[in-house]
């Protein structure tokens, strides 16, 4: 069993970053049924009527957005305009960002007590940003199942020192602040669309993998590989969609309305033992309430996946005590952490005194 953990070691110049203590790595005195004890039963229980309230305050939201964007921002002066539209671009990404992560909790059956309407809600949310509905949701099952294990986990799969390629020893460490700072502009931008095409930059398959390829080794059995070709023929007439209206209009209408809030979008898309050692992170009060408190609740959230966002908060305030030392909380401005994870973590190595233990390291 590998599993991966995370340890903070500022350099000097970030001193008065808060430093998270290692992760421990024994194996923990509770156990799953322990945890689940500690929550309140109500929290477990999933109701449409306020799924669908959230549901709804998001596309609201969005729709009220891009009225603001087609009738409203076009007849701005031109020194307005120019800022009225990077405000509309971060507003819209964050407002399709909440629908994203209904979305992926529909894909986890949390979304409703009926599965059948959970799966038909994601469907059309995901598909409406060009996610694979299916295709991810199964691949991100078997992520919440080996959460943390270096060799099963299917994303945030970190390299072993002798696996770094030429363009991460090169380009990312030997260009120092400024090879650093593009890798990380380029994972943000394009890391989750290249995932999805070819399973880039995460675990790794004997042959190509993609969640657009029904054949590929991500799915098994004829009935996910059938549902893979469902999310494909969506995504495809979704992509049909966006390009008629470009003809019709143009591809820098289509651009500005939906595809540079969709890159935002694409920015805030991620054993026991391993399922314990997720961190929680607070986005601040605006970014929390748009994304449905995930970043924060995250620990709960994958120790039970199926529980609703809207207990998760009340649900990590009755599992705290009996995590103990194992629930991690990082305080880190987000901004500050992506940049300390971009410098730090380069490659994992594995731990002198623990067999199956890995750490980050970033001396080449």
């Amino acid at each position: 069993m590998t599993t991966t953990a995370a340890e903070e070691r500022p350099a000097a110049s970030d001193a008065a970053m808060p430093k998270l203590k290692r992760s421990p790595t024994d194996k923990p005195t509770f156990t799953l049924a322990d945890i689940k004890r500690a929550i309140p039963p109500h929290c477990f229980q999933r109701s449409v009527v306020t799924s669908s309230s959230y549901l709804l305050c998001d596309l609201a939201s969005a729709t009220a957005l891009l009225y603001l964007a087609v009738a409203v921002i076009p007849t701005l002066p031109a020194p307005l305009r120019l800022a009225a539209w990077p405000a509309y671009w971060a507003a819209q990404g964050c407002a399709l960002g909440g629908a994203w992560v209904l979305a992926h909790e529909c894909g986890h059956h949390a979304f409703s007590e009926n599965a059948a309407l959970d799966d038909a809600v994601g469907f059309a949310l995901h598909t409406a940003l060009l996610v694979p509905y299916f295709s991810w949701k199964h691949s991100h099952r078997r992520h919440h199942a080996n959460s943390a294990f270096l060799h099963r986990d299917e994303v945030f799969v970190p390299r072993r020192k002798h696996e770094l390629s030429w363009y991460k020893r090169r380009v990312v460490q030997g260009g120092g602040a400024a090879g650093r700072l593009t890798n990380l502009a380029l994972q943000l931008a394009v890391r989750w669309p290249l995932y999805l095409a070819c399973n880039a930059a995460v675990r790794p398959y004997p042959r190509f993998a993609s969640h657009f390829d029904p054949s590929s080794p991500i799915f098994s059995g004829s009935r996910e590989r059938a549902q893979v070709v469902v999310s494909d023929a969506g995504v495809l007439a979704f992509s049909l969609a966006l390009y008629r209206l470009a003809a019709a209009s143009s591809f820098w209408a289509v651009a500005r309305m939906y595809g540079v809030p969709l890159l935002v979008v694409n920015d805030c898309g991620t054993g026991s033992g391993g399922r314990s050692r997720t961190v929680d992170r607070d986005y601040g009060a605006l970014l929390g309430a748009a994304f449905h408190n995930i970043t924060d609740t995250y620990a709960v959230h994958h120790l039970f996946p199926s529980l609703p966002h809207y207990h998760a908060k009340e649900a990590t305030r009755a599992i705290r005590p009996v995590l103990g030392e194992y629930y991690r909380f990082d305080t880190t401005p987000v901004a500050r952490a992506a940049w300390r994870a971009a410098r730090e973590c380069v490659y994992v190595q594995p731990d002198r005194r623990r067999d199956g233990v890995f750490w980050y390291g970033n001396k080449l």
